[in-house]
Protein backbone atom coordinates (compact mmCIF):
# COMPACT_ATOMS: atom_id res chain seq x y z
CA UNK A 1 0.00 0.00 0.00
CA UNK A 2 1.47 3.53 -1.12
CA UNK A 3 2.47 6.01 2.11
CA UNK A 4 -0.15 8.86 2.22
CA UNK A 5 1.04 12.11 4.15
CA UNK A 6 -1.18 12.33 7.22
CA UNK A 7 -3.41 15.18 6.77
CA UNK A 8 -5.09 15.54 10.39
CA UNK A 9 -4.29 19.31 11.36
CA UNK A 10 -4.03 19.90 15.66
CA UNK A 11 -4.54 23.11 17.15
CA UNK A 12 -0.85 23.57 17.93
CA UNK A 13 -0.13 24.26 14.01
CA UNK A 14 -2.50 27.48 14.20
CA UNK A 15 -1.58 28.61 18.03
CA UNK A 16 1.21 31.33 16.48
CA UNK A 17 -1.55 33.19 14.71
CA UNK A 18 -4.63 32.16 17.08
CA UNK A 19 -2.79 34.15 20.01
CA UNK A 20 -2.08 36.73 18.28
CA UNK A 21 -5.60 37.33 17.01
CA UNK A 22 -7.30 36.70 20.24
CA UNK A 23 -5.14 39.16 21.86
CA UNK A 24 -5.24 41.85 19.50
CA UNK A 25 -9.08 41.70 19.65
CA UNK A 26 -9.25 41.38 23.29
CA UNK A 27 -6.97 43.94 23.89
CA UNK A 28 -8.45 46.17 21.16
CA UNK A 29 -12.43 45.41 22.97
CA UNK A 30 -11.29 45.85 26.28
CA UNK A 31 -9.03 48.80 26.47
CA UNK A 32 -11.11 50.86 24.04
CA UNK A 33 -14.37 50.16 25.67
CA UNK A 34 -12.61 50.90 29.38
CA UNK A 35 -11.44 53.78 27.97
CA UNK A 36 -14.76 55.04 26.42
CA UNK A 37 -16.42 54.49 29.61
CA UNK A 38 -14.29 56.51 31.57
CA UNK A 39 -14.85 59.56 29.42
CA UNK A 40 -18.71 58.78 28.93
CA UNK A 41 -18.92 58.74 32.69
CA UNK A 42 -17.12 61.97 32.78
CA UNK A 43 -20.00 63.70 31.20
CA UNK A 44 -18.33 63.99 27.40
CA UNK A 45 -20.46 64.07 24.30
CA UNK A 46 -19.95 62.59 21.08
CA UNK A 47 -17.45 64.42 19.63
CA UNK A 48 -14.91 63.52 22.66
CA UNK A 49 -15.76 59.80 22.52
CA UNK A 50 -14.82 59.79 18.75
CA UNK A 51 -11.27 61.61 19.26
CA UNK A 52 -10.80 59.63 22.59
CA UNK A 53 -12.17 56.22 20.41
CA UNK A 54 -9.99 56.83 17.23
CA UNK A 55 -6.95 57.85 19.03
CA UNK A 56 -6.81 54.53 21.04
CA UNK A 57 -7.88 52.73 17.74
CA UNK A 58 -4.62 54.12 15.93
CA UNK A 59 -2.30 53.84 19.10
CA UNK A 60 -3.42 50.56 20.04
CA UNK A 61 -2.94 48.91 17.10
CA UNK A 62 -0.02 49.81 16.43
CA UNK A 63 1.64 49.52 19.83
CA UNK A 64 0.39 46.09 19.54
CA UNK A 65 1.83 45.26 16.15
CA UNK A 66 5.20 46.79 17.59
CA UNK A 67 4.88 45.30 20.88
CA UNK A 68 4.31 41.57 18.98
CA UNK A 69 7.22 42.58 16.50
CA UNK A 70 9.85 42.86 19.09
CA UNK A 71 8.67 39.79 21.02
CA UNK A 72 8.28 37.16 18.23
CA UNK A 73 11.39 38.58 16.40
CA UNK A 74 13.26 37.87 19.89
CA UNK A 75 12.03 34.30 19.47
CA UNK A 76 12.83 34.05 16.30
CA UNK A 77 16.28 35.38 16.37
CA UNK A 78 16.57 32.72 19.25
CA UNK A 79 15.44 30.07 16.90
CA UNK A 80 18.26 31.12 14.64
CA UNK A 81 20.69 30.81 17.31
CA UNK A 82 19.53 27.49 18.09
CA UNK A 83 19.56 26.80 14.39
CA UNK A 84 23.17 28.07 13.92
CA UNK A 85 24.86 26.51 16.67
CA UNK A 86 23.27 23.31 15.78
CA UNK A 87 24.25 23.14 12.31
CA UNK A 88 27.52 23.48 13.56
CA UNK A 89 27.76 21.06 15.58
CA UNK A 90 26.20 18.41 13.13
CA UNK A 91 29.26 19.61 10.77
CA UNK A 92 31.91 18.92 13.55
CA UNK A 93 30.25 15.52 15.67
CA UNK A 94 27.91 13.86 13.27
CA UNK A 95 28.47 10.84 15.32
CA UNK A 96 27.39 12.43 18.47
CA UNK A 97 24.76 14.01 17.14
CA UNK A 98 23.02 11.11 15.88
CA UNK A 99 23.06 9.19 19.47
CA UNK A 100 22.37 12.08 21.17
CA UNK A 101 18.90 12.15 18.31
CA UNK A 102 18.55 7.99 18.96
CA UNK A 103 19.02 8.91 22.80
CA UNK A 104 15.58 11.37 22.48
CA UNK A 105 13.99 8.53 20.95
CA UNK A 106 15.21 5.66 23.82
CA UNK A 107 13.51 8.31 26.12
CA UNK A 108 10.59 8.36 24.48
CA UNK A 109 10.01 4.48 24.49
CA UNK A 110 11.67 3.80 21.46
CA UNK A 111 14.13 0.20 21.66
CA UNK A 112 17.88 1.31 21.32
CA UNK A 113 17.98 -0.89 18.12
CA UNK A 114 15.00 0.88 16.06
CA UNK A 115 15.82 4.46 17.88
CA UNK A 116 19.26 4.04 16.15
CA UNK A 117 17.97 3.45 12.66
CA UNK A 118 15.51 6.13 13.23
CA UNK A 119 17.90 8.68 14.11
CA UNK A 120 20.07 7.35 11.01
CA UNK A 121 18.07 7.17 8.30
CA UNK A 122 16.31 10.67 9.73
CA UNK A 123 19.87 12.35 9.91
CA UNK A 124 20.57 11.49 6.16
CA UNK A 125 17.45 12.49 5.33
CA UNK A 126 17.59 15.90 6.99
CA UNK A 127 20.04 16.22 9.66
CA UNK A 128 19.23 19.83 10.93
CA UNK A 129 15.43 19.57 10.56
CA UNK A 130 15.49 15.92 12.49
CA UNK A 131 17.48 17.95 15.41
CA UNK A 132 15.49 21.39 15.32
CA UNK A 133 12.45 19.26 15.44
CA UNK A 134 13.23 16.45 18.11
CA UNK A 135 15.60 18.37 20.12
CA UNK A 136 15.26 21.82 20.31
CA UNK A 137 11.15 21.59 19.58
CA UNK A 138 11.23 23.85 16.11
CA UNK A 139 8.55 23.30 13.49
CA UNK A 140 7.93 24.81 10.51
CA UNK A 141 4.31 25.10 11.37
CA UNK A 142 5.11 26.90 14.36
CA UNK A 143 8.24 28.63 13.60
CA UNK A 144 8.38 32.54 14.87
CA UNK A 145 7.21 34.44 12.42
CA UNK A 146 7.07 38.71 12.91
CA UNK A 147 5.75 40.26 10.55
CA UNK A 148 2.87 37.81 10.44
CA UNK A 149 2.27 37.88 14.36
CA UNK A 150 2.03 42.13 14.18
CA UNK A 151 -0.11 42.53 11.29
CA UNK A 152 -2.83 40.12 12.65
CA UNK A 153 -2.10 41.98 16.03
CA UNK A 154 -2.75 45.13 14.46
CA UNK A 155 -5.85 44.53 12.42
CA UNK A 156 -7.49 42.21 14.69
CA UNK A 157 -7.06 44.92 17.45
CA UNK A 158 -8.41 47.06 15.02
CA UNK A 159 -11.44 45.29 14.82
CA UNK A 160 -12.40 44.32 18.40
CA UNK A 161 -11.88 48.41 19.28
CA UNK A 162 -13.97 49.56 16.46
CA UNK A 163 -16.72 47.48 18.20
CA UNK A 164 -17.20 49.73 21.46
CA UNK A 165 -16.00 53.02 19.28
CA UNK A 166 -19.31 52.33 17.02
CA UNK A 167 -21.28 51.68 19.48
CA UNK A 168 -20.57 54.46 21.77
CA UNK A 169 -21.17 57.34 19.04
CA UNK A 170 -24.16 55.49 17.87
CA UNK A 171 -26.02 54.99 20.91
CA UNK A 172 -28.03 57.81 22.44
CA UNK A 173 -26.81 59.92 25.08
CA UNK A 174 -29.23 58.46 28.23
CA UNK A 175 -28.59 54.47 27.57
CA UNK A 176 -24.67 55.07 26.08
CA UNK A 177 -22.87 53.74 29.26
CA UNK A 178 -25.19 50.72 29.94
CA UNK A 179 -25.42 50.42 26.18
CA UNK A 180 -21.60 50.20 25.63
CA UNK A 181 -20.89 48.52 28.60
CA UNK A 182 -23.26 45.64 27.75
CA UNK A 183 -22.28 45.52 24.06
CA UNK A 184 -18.59 45.28 25.15
CA UNK A 185 -19.43 42.47 27.23
CA UNK A 186 -21.28 40.40 24.82
CA UNK A 187 -18.28 41.03 22.32
CA UNK A 188 -16.05 39.77 24.89
CA UNK A 189 -17.63 36.45 25.60
CA UNK A 190 -18.59 35.75 22.14
CA UNK A 191 -14.95 36.06 21.42
CA UNK A 192 -13.75 33.87 24.60
CA UNK A 193 -15.94 31.75 23.45
CA UNK A 194 -14.71 31.88 19.54
CA UNK A 195 -11.19 31.40 20.66
CA UNK A 196 -11.72 28.29 23.13
CA UNK A 197 -13.82 26.83 20.42
CA UNK A 198 -10.82 26.57 17.61
CA UNK A 199 -8.42 26.15 19.62
CA UNK A 200 -10.74 23.19 21.08
CA UNK A 201 -10.65 24.38 24.60
CA UNK A 202 -13.27 24.48 27.21
CA UNK A 203 -15.55 27.42 25.63
CA UNK A 204 -17.71 28.21 28.49
CA UNK A 205 -14.96 28.68 31.10
CA UNK A 206 -12.54 30.63 28.57
CA UNK A 207 -16.37 32.71 27.81
CA UNK A 208 -16.66 33.30 31.87
CA UNK A 209 -13.06 33.99 32.66
CA UNK A 210 -13.13 36.89 29.63
CA UNK A 211 -16.32 38.53 31.00
CA UNK A 212 -15.94 38.00 34.68
CA UNK A 213 -12.37 40.40 33.76
CA UNK A 214 -13.79 42.51 31.28
CA UNK A 215 -17.06 43.38 33.67
CA UNK A 216 -14.11 44.30 36.22
CA UNK A 217 -11.68 46.39 34.29
CA UNK A 218 -15.08 48.56 32.72
CA UNK A 219 -16.73 49.01 36.44
CA UNK A 220 -12.99 50.51 37.64
CA UNK A 221 -12.59 52.77 34.90
CA UNK A 222 -16.58 53.61 34.61
CA UNK A 223 -16.09 54.76 38.77
CA UNK A 224 -13.05 56.72 38.12
CA UNK A 225 -14.58 58.59 35.13
CA UNK A 226 -17.36 59.22 37.60
CA UNK A 227 -15.02 60.66 40.70
CA UNK A 228 -13.57 62.66 37.58
CA UNK A 229 -16.14 63.82 36.07
CA UNK A 230 -17.73 65.28 39.13
CA UNK A 231 -14.49 66.87 40.92
CA UNK A 232 -13.64 67.92 37.65
CA UNK A 233 -17.27 69.32 36.96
Amino acid sequence: MPYRPHSEQHPNERIGWLRAAVLGANDGIISTSCLLLGVAAANAGRSELLTAGVAALVAGAMSMAVGEYVSVSSQSDAEKASLDREREELLARPVAEQRELAGIYVSRGVTPELATQVAQQLMAHDALSAHARDELGIREDTAARPVQAAVTSAVTFSTGSALPLLTAIMAPADIRISLLAATSLLFLIVLGWLGAAIGNAPPLRAALRVGVLGAIAMAVTTGIGELLGTAVG
